[in-house]
């Protein structure tokens, strides 16, 4: 199967943009501008700085030291071990936009969130490209008329066009993917794909997860399921991806109240805007390479405003 029967909804005014083969078939993407910034020096906490997809590549040197997978040391600290102790490293913010893959089921409002941002310039990233697994979707037709090609994944008994996990990876490598974005998508994520992008892939789930996560809640089902467990509290996880439903680790929480007479509408809707904000903020983050880990593994988002503090 040629690839080129997976790609959707090219616009013709991305025409002069450069195009990039898929398969035997082009299209075109827009221009990334290169921007140039830099952090503060973090004095007080040592951590493993991500920067990008984790492709099982050696980096020779990066922001001034030497890594293996794209770890950045800083400065000494009792909670993590650091082989360069008293050494301290300036890191930096990648000059290029991050590319980004969203993957989508229905309409795909935190989509259109993370994509608004990124055209009015708020975040340092554009997304290149939408998969899906239900072509018609609403997220699917947002991205056609924005541009923004878009893959259908998995191959479905009824569509002759979809990708094998191995042909998705291989795509996204070819569009030089950072990170991947999980926005209502329902799917369950290949292997290949999590060890083709370790500590790469995100979703946000609309619970304060580990609580009311797992294969089958999703949607509207899990509000039903918080109100009727009595919860007083609610609100959206973004987690990293691993091979289960819901199980990778808490990279961000907000809470949100569950009041008394709520429907599960109501409590969805409420959700629904923290969403929203939360998921465009924790991307603005990754674009920025803010995220750092402490030595249990769990991951911390950096201050923009405090280079020091991380949440």
């Amino acid at each position: 199967m040629e690839l080129q029967h997976i790609v959707y909804g090219v616009s013709p005014k991305l025409s002069p943009a450069p195009s990039i083969p898929i398969g035997k078939q082009l299209f075109s993407l827009k221009p990334h501008s290169l921007l140039s910034s830099s952090h503060p020096s973090i004095q007080s906490q040592n951590f493993e700085v991500l920067s990008g997809a984790y492709y099982p590549i050696n980096i020779a040197k990066r922001g001034g030291c030497y890594s293996s997978r794209r770890r950045v040391w800083c400065s000494s600290s009792r909670d993590i071990a650091d082989p360069n102790e008293g050494h301290e490293v300036r890191t930096q913010v990648t000059g290029r936009r991050k590319k980004l893959a969203v993957f989508v089921s229905g309409g795909g409002s935190n989509f259109k969130s993370i994509h608004e941002a990124s055209k009015r310039g708020s975040l340092h990233g554009d997304v290149i490209v939408l998969v899906t697994n239900k072509s018609e979707c609403g997220g699917a037709e947002y991205a056609r008329n924005n541009g923004i090609p878009v893959i259908l994944f998995p191959k479905a008994k009824d569509e002759s066009d979809g990708l094998c996990p191995n042909e998705l990876v291989d795509t996204l490598r070819r569009l030089e993917v950072d990170f991947i974005l999980l926005a209502g998508y329902l799917k369950l994520i290949p292997v290949e794909l999590i060890r083709a992008y370790e500590r790469s892939i995100f979703n946000i789930h609309p619970s304060l997860l580990p609580a009311f996560g797992g294969k089958g809640h999703y949607g509207m089902k899990v509000h039903k399921a918080v109100i009727a467990s009595g919860a007083r509290f609610s609100g959206p996880t973004i987690h990293y991806v691993d091979e289960h439903y819901d199980t990778g680790r808490i990279l961000a929480q907000r809470v949100v109240p569950v009041l008394a007479n709520d429907t599960a509408e109501e409590l969805a809707a409420r959700v629904l805007r923290e969403e929203h904000q939360l998921y465009v903020e924790v991307v603005e983050a990754l674009c920025e390479d803010r995220i750092v880990w402490r030595k249990d593994g769990v991951p911390l988002i950096r201050s923009k405003e405090n280079p020091n503090e991380t949440y």
